[in-house]
């Protein structure tokens, strides 16, 4: 079965997404959405797309198209999917998928309604290397906590210390380093270690009003997860997650290529991370394009279920740390 693609957002994570779903073998690039006609052909022309559209309508009504990889603007995201799905398209969300739980509900209601799949496009959890040390952290006797880290400067900070406001750093646009870096961090957090009891967060905000960066503090019965997260720096530390009797050291968060597990009473250290795809995304794609493929298997099944309610603990516990952090999207006014 090969999938007909669509997507709306050319920019490089796109091409990223369209490289290792054609790669997979299961999907062809067949439409673009774009404001304009000439932006579409161009970012299309190059894979072989044929259908070009500038208004939503038509490209969510297009015969020619299955399934729909949005990676627009995060405020965008619900209103794109709702209308896709309503048009019987399945539809893969960028991560952050929607801006706070009653975006999330209404849109996995018309999923439903509509029977088509509504996957968030967290890469990462998809990988080997992330299942890995989720095993590891099962064997962990007496889990003791964890520091995750991802912070990355981004160029589009430099636009806002000039008194712009690009999307990434807009509340509008459902912005910031919450959203865009530790939407990465949370769904590491909860797919290890499961709904936490409360969280905190401790941010810096920039001029726009967004979090530039920030700390995380997800409270477990027994243990504390604590994150960094930021767009307005870079940190090099590695991430650890900490148990009585062994400590594992990871590389990184939103690509897992080393995973170190430390005996602490030997301290001998036992390197167990699989090499990583040249692809980062290629994991995805091929796992939607099975479930897309066998869509009542009972495997296919169990795994959506769990990659939704997963999505779901995620969207709530970005939300309850904004809210936290008094951080509040123009989206969220919507749904008041």
């Amino acid at each position: 079965m090969t999938l007909r693609l669509g997507i709306i957002g050319t920019n490089w994570i796109t091409n990223d997404f369209v490289d290792a779903a054609i790669a997979s073998g299961s999907y062809t690039l067949t439409g673009v959405y774009s404001r304009t006609t000439e932006k579409a052909k161009k970012f299309g022309e190059p894979y072989g797309a044929t259908v070009y559209e500038t208004e939503m309508e038509d490209f969510a009504q297009h015969p020619e198209i299955d399934v729909v990889y949005v990676a627009s603007p995060n405020s965008l995201h619900f209103e794109q999917a709702v209308q896709l799905m309503k048009a019987g398209k399945h539809v893969i969300v960028e991560k952050p998928m929607f801006s706070n739980p009653d975006e999330w509900q209404a849109a996995r209601k018309v999923a439903e309604e509509n029977d088509v799949f509504l996957f968030e496009a967290a890469r990462h959890i998809h990988e080997e290397n992330f299942q890995i040390v989720k095993d590891e952290v099962k064997k962990m006797k007496g889990l003791e906590g964890a520091n995750l880290t991802y912070m990355k400067y981004s160029s589009r900070y430099d636009k806002v210390l000039i008194g712009e406001e690009p999307n990434i750093f807009s509340l509008k646009f459902s912005g910031g380093a919450l959203a865009d870096l530790g939407v990465y961090l949370v769904y590491a957090a909860l797919g290890w270690f499961g709904m936490p009891e409360s969280c905190h967060y401790y941010a810096k905000k920039v001029a726009t009003g967004v979090d530039g960066k920030g700390t995380i503090i997800l409270r477990y019965p027994n243990f504390d997860v604590t994150m960094q997260t930021g767009k307005i720096a870079n940190s090099y530390l590695p991430s650890e997650i900490y148990g009585l009797n062994k400590t594992i050291i990871l590389d990184g968060i939103s690509s897992i290529s080393s995973v170190d597990i430390v005996d602490n009473e030997t301290s001998l250290t036992d390197h167990v991370a699989e090499p990583v795809a040249k692809m980062p995304m290629i994991d995805e794609a091929r796992a939607f394009a099975k479930v897309l493929a066998a869509p009542k298997a009972e495997e296919s099944q169990k795994a959506y279920a769990e990659w939704t309610e997963l999505s779901r603990q995620v969207n709530q516990v970005l939300y309850n740390l904004r809210q936290d952090a008094g951080i509040t999207f123009a989206a969220d006014h919507k749904a008041d």
